[in-house]
């Protein structure tokens, strides 16, 4: 007699609480860095960026200073903590896009997730907008922050137009990609300098759309 065919699949429920472990420590990961960044933040505003050490910011955050240095690696990237993960958030908009979605309105979908993360806390986003425009070195990486989202929707852009028939001659991807990812990144920055401009005040994820 012949056996059952087993199937060759993988349960998904052991893998649950490693997944549910992951998530834990991800959402502790931001809540530190955060921590950090609005103690950065507090003494910048108080003493001023250059007279603050990392060892104040870690002593006012009631951490070590190793734990400054295992989630930042200068005072520079403390006032940006989120950066990272809304790039892997953006990316995974980018990687679910559906087959039938024009790649640019996948950018666009995809550079809301940058704009969410500045909306979610208007305080703090205002009060570091102010400090970039006083410390040339804090515009310099915030400049360094914003390229990385364009090269992100640069590379989805030049994988994706040629699926999408724009012209008979299709030399001009790249060139394509490029601009269009600098355009829709150009209109974030516009909307949001706006809205930062204001104080913060209204909704400026409508804004965007």
């Amino acid at each position: 007699m012949s056996q059952p065919a087993r199937s060759s699949r993988t349960p998904a429920t052991p893998d649950a609480p490693e997944s549910a472990a992951g998530g834990r420590a991800a959402a502790q990961r931001l809540k530190m860095r955060r921590e950090l960044a609005a103690a950065a933040m507090e003494l910048f505003a108080a003493k001023g960026y250059e007279a603050t050490t990392v060892d104040e910011i870690a002593a006012r955050a009631g951490v070590a200073r190793r734990t400054f240095f295992r989630h930042f690696r200068s005072k520079e990237e403390a006032i940006f903590p989120d950066h990272d993960d809304t790039l892997v958030r953006a990316e995974a908009v980018l990687n679910a896009a559906p087959a039938h979605e024009h790649p640019l309105d996948t950018v666009c979908r995809g550079i809301k997730e940058v704009m969410k993360m500045y909306a979610a806390r208007p305080e703090i986003s205002v009060a570091r907008y102010k400090l970039t425009r006083e410390v040339p070195t804090l515009r310099e990486a915030e400049i360094a922050s914003v390229a990385r989202y364009e090269r992100l929707f640069t590379r989805y852009l030049l994988g994706h137009f040629d699926e999408h028939a724009h012209d008979d001659d299709a030399n001009d991807d790249p060139l394509l990609a490029e601009v269009a990812a600098s355009a829709v990144v150009t209109a974030h920055n516009h909307v949001l300098r706006r809205w930062l401009r204001a104080g913060g005040q209204g909704d400026v994820e409508t804004q965007l759309d």
